[in-house]
């Protein structure tokens, strides 16, 4: 399984999203492309336990993010 073929199995499901600045977003994931830009709905960034909600639609880079977890 190549792992473009994981995130097209996480699409409209929740994923947890750690970026190289040493954030997380956890939402769900709306759309991706070839270079992992991700777009998340109804995101919020969660911090040592400490839960931010986002207004509206997150877009993460691809070239900051280090994992995606389902």
């Amino acid at each position: 399984m190549k792992p473009l073929d994981l995130l097209e199995q996480s699409l409209h499901k929740r994923v947890l999203v750690a970026t190289k600045g040493g954030r997380s977003f956890r939402g769900v994931l709306d759309a991706f492309d070839q270079h992992l830009n991700l777009v998340l709905s109804s995101a919020e960034e969660v911090d040592q336990d400490v839960v931010t909600p986002r207004a509206g639609v997150t877009l993460v880079r691809g070239d900051s993010v280090v994992y995606i977890s389902p």
